[in-house]
């Protein structure tokens, strides 16, 4: 067997598995959507927190959304992050509209060794006092039962956290390309029950010691009980974690608390980003952190991504011009029908463009550029902005 043949069928494995896990979430991964709402359930109070810096083309949908809510027992709090763009005159005409229903805050100067995001959520956390907290991204918009669906959600499973992974609309070519291959990350390695209860095939010492590398969580959408969010320190517990969200989710499991993942298909919506400019900025702050910043880890992950969804194109292109063994080529359409599959799949349950699943290895390649990026940003300590506040630079002044 040539060093090739022996590259494509460990790709070939890699997909196997990633299959095994990508169909199991697609039977196990529930929709928020689908919970029951009884009248007796939704007795708890409800603080939906909004935090908005420099969202004037995104906050006016939101808040409407919010506020629209069909839940008797809601309230919105909305807090402007020191914005320098038409966010404050968004949130003085939706304190019109809806008056007592809203309230709003002006954001404190951020202090050292906080970022701004769990800064921003810090502060409207102080001003809560509700039973449920729902911290909601400037980006999203709900549908009108979405609080309902969620108390249901909190009430049935006696869950302390819950994480909503949103209904993702995109709309310009990158988008269509680079958004889902975050979903397709997440469905394809991690099966969404192991955020819920151990693995059966775990002993519980090794669950005990390692569950929180099941952690995972969506911080466009992520609500507590209160007690379990100041249990666990809140936002003050990862005033410095780029990837909060996730830090959050192993602050929950680590204390031994129940969470829960849905999907916000019908219930949950968000653009995430709205131009190329944005997705790589966007990305390029958290790529590595979710990584958790391990270099090995993201070094391997890249490779297998090279030989899964790169090299077996090449070899499909290459046999035009070159010999290519039988096997070899065989090997290589395997893998493409396989992970065209897994994007037909994942296409049709967000409901994306499915013909974007033909560009799934121009979205690999972009990622490969942008680990690059990031490497540089690594090795080089350059430093990485987001909304006019330096990211990288603050986590590693905070750490030192």
């Amino acid at each position: 067997m040539s060093l090739l043949e022996l590259l494509l069928l460990l790709a070939v494995l890699f997909l196997v598995t990633k299959s095994a896990v990508l169909i199991r979430n697609r039977f196990e991964f529930t929709a928020l959507s689908s919970c029951k709402i009884t009248p007796e359930i939704l007795q708890p109070t409800v603080a939906v927190c909004v935090p908005a810096r420099n969202e004037e083309n995104t906050l006016g949908i939101c808040l409407d959304s919010v506020l629209c809510q069909n839940y008797p027992h809601l309230k919105v709090y909305v807090l402007n992050d020191r914005s320098t763009d038409g966010t404050g005159d968004i949130i003085r005409l939706a304190k019109q509209r809806f008056g007592d229903s809203l309230v709003t805050l002006s954001g404190a100067e951020r202090p050292s060794g906080w970022l701004g995001k769990p800064w921003a959520c810090h502060q409207l956390s102080e001003a809560t006092r509700e039973d449920i907290l729902v911290f909601a991204d400037a980006d999203t918009w709900l549908e009108p039962d979405a609080i309902s669906k969620l108390v249901a959600a909190f009430s049935k499973g006696s869950q302390d956290f819950i994480t909503v992974w949103p209904q993702q609309k995109t709309v310009t070519f990158w988008e269509k390309v680079i958004v889902p291959l975050v979903y397709y990350a997440l469905l394809g390695f991690l099966p969404v029950k192991y955020t819920e209860r151990k693995p059966r095939w775990m002993p519980a010492f090794f669950h005990q010691k390692f569950r929180t590398l099941f952690a995972a969580a969506c911080g466009q959408f992520v609500a507590f009980r209160k007690e379990t969010y100041k249990a666990i320190g809140g936002h003050t517990s990862v005033k410095n974690e780029v990837v909060e969200d996730v830090w959050l989710a192993r602050n929950v499991l680590q204390q031994g608390f129940r969470m829960r993942m849905f999907h916000g298909v019908d219930a949950v919506h968000c653009r995430m980003y709205r131009s190329h400019e944005e997705i790589w900025n966007g990305f390029r702050k958290n790529f590595f952190a979710g990584f958790d910043n391990n270099l090995w880890l993201f070094l391997l992950m890249s490779v297998l991504h090279f030989l899964a969804y790169i090299l077996p194109v090449g070899v499909l292109i290459a046999h035009f011009f070159i010999p290519v063994s039988d096997t070899s080529l065989i090997l290589a359409l395997t893998m493409v029908g396989i992970f065209l599959i897994h994007r037909l799949l994942l296409g049709t349950w967000f409901r994306w463009p499915v013909h974007y699943g033909l560009l799934h290895s121009l979205g690999v390649i972009w990622f490969q550029l942008l680990a690059i990026r990031v490497l540089s940003d690594y090795f080089f300590r350059k430093p990485v902005t987001w909304k006019g506040e330096a990211i990288n630079q603050e986590v590693k002044s905070s750490q030192n």
